[in-house]
């Protein structure tokens, strides 16, 4: 706790000088020197003022299902750490190297949708809609910061654990703009909050966000279901106390994770990597190393969907030592009966949208 406080303290004037370069950025923004482009179609961003570990791949999924009943819904990325450039459509038979991890997941997941990548947002939307006319709403992965795009519909994540109220610049922290950006926001998502959530976690949470006139704010947590065999989705294994996992995974936060798997299993085991990481052939053979060391009888590797994309690029290997990776699904959920709250708002903006 004192080394972090301390390494916090030495980081800061490297803190104060990012903050002058992005407040001078969002400065010319509000003054009109820069401006955002607007469409004639609506145009929703699912973003977060901290870097990575909100959960908003699983909220764009939510929106996708929500909207794709009786819309064409496109999503577009950056498509974070492909090793392609320029604006690439999506498909289920590439690999997380042509479009990353994220994109790769929704098109597996949601074949008919349009799934881009592009690094310019102001670049991509225009693609799409000149090879998909028909596409009737777009779904902005990460785009809170992004501001040469003026989304419709800005929804803003924080974490329950974690909320940006508590967090500072970087490097010392790990936000990317001064708080007082949420006020952009039009919908605030807390975003994995405990399963059961009191009340009054929910109105301490409230005060501490202080939402402006114009928001509305959410309590949202994971649902997660039995996990399935990569190799083969159709076999599933239910997570029980006799069963003991090694979990790999790539993600910014594993302890929401963690808590959730130590509850439901013998013993869990846990290979953390930074965000986003691409394995190398050495992490996977001590994977198979640490798997082979567990002493059980019944043992699974588990992993998150969006790692599945990249572990992917292994399977070879993976398959001809059978090892029995599985990928842990998840849904996300309101608290309070938000669902239907929240559910509404979307609604009402498509409805209301006008070019």
């Amino acid at each position: 706790m004192v080394q972090n406080l301390l390494l916090k303290i030495l980081l800061s004037p490297f803190s104060l000088l990012y903050g002058i370069g992005v407040g001078f950025r969002n400065l010319m923004y509000r003054a009109g020197a820069l401006k955002g482009i607007e469409f004639n179609l609506p145009v929703i961003s699912v973003g977060n003022l901290s870097v990575g570990g909100a959960g908003k791949t699983p909220h764009i999924e939510y929106l996708v299902r929500l909207l794709s009943e009786y819309l064409e819904v496109a999503t577009l990325s950056r498509g974070y750490k492909r090793k392609t450039k320029g604006f690439l459509l999506a498909q289920p038979q590439m690999t997380a190297e042509h479009v990353g991890d994220e994109p790769l997941q929704f098109k597996r997941k949601f074949p008919q949708l349009t799934v881009a990548v592009c690094e310019s947002r102001a670049f991509g939307i225009p693609e799409i809609i000149s090879r998909y006319p028909e596409t009737q709403v777009v779904l902005l992965d990460d785009a809170f910061q992004h501001r040469s795009v003026k989304p419709g519909l800005n929804i803003m994540l924080t974490e329950f654990y974690h909320p940006f109220t508590d967090d500072y610049l970087l490097p010392s922290g790990r936000l990317r703009e001064w708080r007082a950006a949420y006020a952009r926001a039009d919908m605030i998502i807390v975003s994995k909050c405990p399963r059961s959530l009191s009340p009054l976690d929910q109105d301490n949470m409230m005060n501490k966000i202080n939402p402006l006139p114009h928001q509305s704010i959410y309590f949202s947590y994971y649902d997660y279901d039995s996990p399935y065999a990569i190799f083969q989705p159709s076999y599933k294994q239910p997570l029980s106390k006799d069963l003991d996992v090694l979990l790999i995974c790539a993600i910014a936060r594993t302890e929401y994770l963690t808590e959730y798997l130590e509850e439901k299993c013998g013993t869990v085991q846990v290979m953390a990597f930074e965000d986003h990481h691409f394995f190398t052939k050495y992490d996977v053979g001590q994977l198979k190393a640490n798997f082979d060391r567990l002493e059980s009888k019944n043992k699974i590797i588990l992993t998150t969907e969006k790692d599945a994309m990249r572990l992917e690029l292994h399977r070879a290997y993976m398959r001809e030592n059978s090892m029995p990776l599985f990928a842990l699904p998840v849904q996300v959920a309101f608290h309070f009966g938000d669902a239907e709250r929240f559910n509404d708002y979307v609604k009402s903006y498509l409805l209301d949208f006008k070019a």
